[in-house]
């Protein structure tokens, strides 16, 4: 085919009109091109774990137990802590949650290298079993005894009965009020009787069933004692009606007072 002035003036012009076009498209292919590298840095920058770590710590809550040293160390346990954009917040949680004080915790990361940790602690009603503690909603934690400010109540049972010894002390706890009277231990035993200790060193033998009958027995028993109480060793309520009283010997008790 032979090609005409007029065919060929027609191609030139179109080139001419489609040039514009291809540089327009060239210069966005670039752009993005520039932009995409830019956030490719970005990103690998944010999470490199030498250029941008989490480093800082604010520990916030009402804390008496635990300290920023105590989530520190917890934090140490760890391989690493990750960058702001790499670390996950979960495996902080987790690992935080295993201070035997810590009850609930709240993380969140502040940029560019801060955590801010928001703790809630156990609060200790109880020590169970001599050597744990229980918190208000009956709560098995692990907490330092040494560490426990104030006097507690002393509670015992068998492995499951947390919540049951722990409701029972909140419930007959009220009716020693009347006599100045706390419980300073209360036990369950394997057989499913109960046992109570009182501040004035009076045992109490309850048994398994009838339990606030038989607290009621005792107050009426205690209040026609008068001054002859602190000589009780313990009583005895396992009985339908009456109380076998345990006495303390005359010359023990004769040597206390002269102890005090």
């Amino acid at each position: 085919m032979i090609s005409t002035p007029f065919s060929q003036d027609r191609r030139l012009k179109g080139f001419s009109s489609l040039k514009p076009h291809l540089l327009g498209g060239s210069f966005l292919a670039l752009v993005i091109v520039l932009i995409g590298s830019l956030l490719f840095s970005t990103v690998s920058w944010m999470w490199d774990d030498q250029r941008l770590p989490l480093s800082k710590l604010v520990l916030q809550g009402d804390l008496d137990y635990v300290t920023a040293l105590d989530v520190q160390r917890a934090f140490s346990t760890l391989e690493h802590v990750g960058t702001f954009m790499s670390q996950d917040i979960d495996v902080l949680q987790d690992v935080i949650e295993q201070i035997p004080w810590v009850s609930h915790v709240s993380i969140r990361k502040q940029w560019p290298d801060t955590i801010k940790v928001f703790l809630t602690e156990h609060h200790a009603s109880a020590i169970w079993n001599g050597d744990a503690l229980l918190d208000s909603n009956g709560q098995i934690f692990n907490g330092d005894l040494g560490k426990l400010k104030g006097d507690r109540v002393k509670l015992y049972g068998p492995v499951g009965s947390n919540l049951e010894v722990l409701s029972t002390w909140q419930r007959v706890s009220q009716l020693f009020e009347p006599l100045g009277l706390t419980i300073t231990s209360l036990v369950l035993n394997e057989r499913r009787a109960w046992q109570i200790i009182l501040d004035n060193g009076i045992r109490l033998e309850l048994g398994k069933e009838s339990l606030d009958e038989r607290i009621n027995r005792f107050i009426s028993l205690y209040n026609s004692l008068g001054s002859d109480a602190q000589r009780v060793s313990y009583i005895d309520l396992r009985y339908d009606t009456g109380a076998a009283v345990g006495w303390f010997p005359e010359q023990d008790s004769e040597q206390e007072s002269t102890d005090d």
